[in-house]
């Protein structure tokens, strides 16, 4: 459940950023990037403290496009894997995939997956939402970037498959979370409707999990054969 609440966290950022930012030359893209980390933490209630590192992208058609930019980045890792060997890391200091959150950790940190922030819904792409926040300032009618939707993919190396829907209209008591595991460990059987998350959902949303699933098996291949045994 931590990282399904700091991917909402994270879109939130995300859409500030975006909305801040529409329309000027610095532009920021509908879609960002954010690798997660653990490392011990005694103190902390799970004995664990999570770590999160993202990347946002200007805009441009390359980033406005997620299946295109996952699978440039998967290419990226495959890259400096090769060029640099065990030494690379996607947090840098050569060849980073990161550019905000926590990109210094602990050496002990451990990378458990990746996720995806995008500020495409139900509701239309970014820009066509996004336009609307114009047009009603426009037409004196308040309106304000909270009342857009976002949601989130992320991928973590134990199989758990999330999917997180920032909803700002969404009944109380509705998360918004689907996810291919139980959120209850406590309970014993179910049936989980989502089991197979990254296999449902139109042609581009299983395109965006088979992507996520590239990148996060080529992070995880790299960075967990680093620890030390």
């Amino acid at each position: 459940m931590q990282i399904a609440y700091r991917c909402k966290r994270a879109n939130t950022g995300h859409l500030i950023a975006a909305d801040h930012a529409f329309g000027r030359r610095d532009a920021v893209g509908p879609h960002a990037v954010m690798l997660f980390f653990t490392s011990d933490a005694l103190a902390e209630p799970h004995g664990y403290q999570l770590h999160t590192a993202t990347r946002t992208f200007p805009q441009s058609p390359e980033a406005d496009d997620l299946p295109r930019l996952l699978a440039d980045l998967t290419e990226v890792a495959v890259d400096n894997i090769a060029a640099l060997g065990r030494a690379w890391s996607p947090l840098g200091p050569e060849g980073s995939m990161v550019n905000g959150g926590d990109m210094t950790l602990p050496p002990t940190a451990t990378y458990v997956g990746v996720g995806v922030s995008t500020l495409d819904s139900d509701r239309g792409r970014w820009y066509q939402v996004a336009a609307t926040l114009r047009q009603a300032a426009a037409a004196d009618r308040y309106m304000s970037a909270f009342n857009l939707k976002g949601q989130c993919y992320a991928l973590l190396t134990d199989g758990t498959a999330l999917h997180v829907d920032r909803d700002p209209d969404a009944r109380l008591g509705d998360t918004g979370i689907r996810c291919n595991k139980t959120l209850d460990p406590d309970r014993i059987t179910y049936h989980n409707p989502h089991a197979n998350l990254p296999e449902q959902g139109d042609d581009e949303t299983r395109l965006i999990w088979r992507r996520l699933i590239a990148l996060n098996t080529t992070l995880a291949t790299h960075l967990l054969a680093r620890r030390p045994a």
